[in-house]
């Protein structure tokens, strides 16, 4: 067995090793080495040019981590049919997906609009100057802006997109001296961040050139200080908004125990509690993204950049509320969802892996409004099945059941054990314990 490494050991060099090098300082971190790098290599693909993809998404790879890639079928969205792929790897999530589906499938399924598309981005910046001389040339500088960064935006432009406009943001009052570049794009079926980026870098300089070279500046008005230049996630004019609807006795088939129109009110009394509660808000709106996030997975877009922006967005009141509404009006239930969603349909990870490419293939090859539109219908269809069972039978049953393989997989249950236990609990309540007695007892029986 080789000596295994100090901890606190410094690597210098480490991303210039080759990967299998750098696997084997990792595994000298491990009891059994050997088997930790044939673990790590046993997840490597077997075409080593997909592999060679994967190594270049991120630094210092080692090995690929698996998570479950699933579909929900029978998803109507806008009278179209879709099969929808997700990528989770919470077990009840694909189940509940799919439930809402087939729900909503006989009443009419989800309807999505997009409310707009504007994204956003920053030049920060220091000034010690007139803001209104600065006030009275900005249209001189917005033609300015747009001329510097006139090679960079011409693909986009051809495609229907760009810059929209620019907007001055005095924020002296917060720190002296500070400004902002507020600049407004559409970057059509890209997500746009390299492209906003470029063009905010180049922004920056020219806004140096313009305010040292203009006859209205002198002295320190001059010499802007640029901070930063850099895309705000937060979107909230990149919108889009999905919703159900039905008569009120259509819902009388949800639960034996309450008429249709007695299960809405119970439902919306649960939306309104989190549109009250922060605690409940924040459990809410993650089963929203629960839906959501599987497709931004699949399709090769940012969870993180869409999920920065949701929770923000929950939050512009200054209170953190519920992203799904309920209202109750003439006789129908109607719940809907508005969220900040920034995808891209062309370009990054949707071009290169090979599984969101595919994705986007299984949908239809859509553009970015109608991907904006299915991963919002999937995270209202989430949160439908999420807010359904809370308010019925509970989450716990459905949830448990769910996660009842993965229980019998840490016991290290037989395929035959399995199969005896799917059985069983059709009846009982699924817990970590009540699984361990099962095995137990079947096991003792059988000895």
């Amino acid at each position: 067995m080789p000596r295994r490494r100090k901890r606190d050991i410094i690597i210098k060099g480490f991303s210039k090793l080759l990967k299998e090098d750098k696997l084997k300082i990792v595994a000298e971190l491990m009891d059994k080495q050997v088997e930790s790098m044939d673990l790590m290599m046993s997840f490597w693909h077997s075409d080593y040019k997909v592999q060679e993809i994967f190594d270049e998404f991120s630094e210092n790879t080692i090995s690929n981590f698996y998570i479950p890639y699933g579909v929900a079928p029978n998803v109507i969205i806008n009278g179209k049919n879709y099969l929808v792929p997700l990528v989770i790897e919470e077990s009840s999530v694909v189940a509940a997906a799919s439930s809402s589906a087939k729900f909503w499938l006989e009443r009419g399924g989800f309807k999505a609009e997009i409310i707009d598309t504007v994204k956003l981005g920053q030049v920060h910046f220091l000034w010690k100057g007139d803001k209104q001389k600065l006030l009275s040339v900005f249209d001189e500088l917005k033609t300015f802006l747009r001329r510097a960064t006139k090679k960079i935006t011409a693909n986009m432009e051809a495609r229907g997109g760009g810059i929209l406009d620019f907007e001055l943001i005095d924020m002296t009052d917060k720190i002296p001296a500070y400004y902002q570049l507020l600049i407004s794009f559409n970057t059509k079926d890209s997500m746009g961040a390299n492209f906003i980026n470029s063009c905010l870098e180049e922004f920056s300089v020219a806004l140096k050139s313009f305010l040292g070279d203009h006859e209205q500046f002198e002295g320190e008005e001059k010499e802007p200080q640029i901070i930063m230049s850099i895309l705000s996630n937060y979107t909230p004019d990149c919108l889009v908004r999905s919703w159900v609807e039905c008569d009120l006795e259509e819902l009388d088939s949800v639960d034996d125990s309450m008429t249709g129109e007695e299960f809405a009110k119970k439902f919306q009394l649960a939306v309104r509690i989190a549109e009250e509660d922060v605690y409940r808000a924040t459990t809410h709106n993650k089963g929203i993204f629960n839906g959501v996030d599987a497709v931004v997975i699949a399709t090769g877009n940012d969870f993180r950049a869409v999920e920065a922006a949701g929770h923000t967005y929950a939050a512009r009141t200054g209170t953190y509320k519920s992203l799904s509404t309920v209202e109750l009006k003439d006789g129908r239930f109607i719940y809907s969802l508005t969220l900040p969603l920034a995808l891209g349909t062309v370009g990054g990870l949707t071009s290169l892996h090979p599984l969101a490419k595919q994705s986007l293939e299984m949908l239809g090859n859509p553009s970015a409004e109608e991907l904006m539109m299915i991963a919002a219908s999937v995270g209202l269809a989430n949160n439908f099945a999420a807010v359904r069972s809370l308010v019925t039978k509970g989450i716990q049953m459905g949830h448990m059941k769910m996660h009842l393989m993965n229980i019998l997989n840490h016991f290290e249950a037989s395929d035959e054990e399995k199969v005896k236990a799917v059985e069983y609990f059709i009846g009982q309540k699924v817990s970590f314990n009540n699984v361990r007695q099962f095995l137990n007892k079947s096991r003792n029986l059988e000895k």
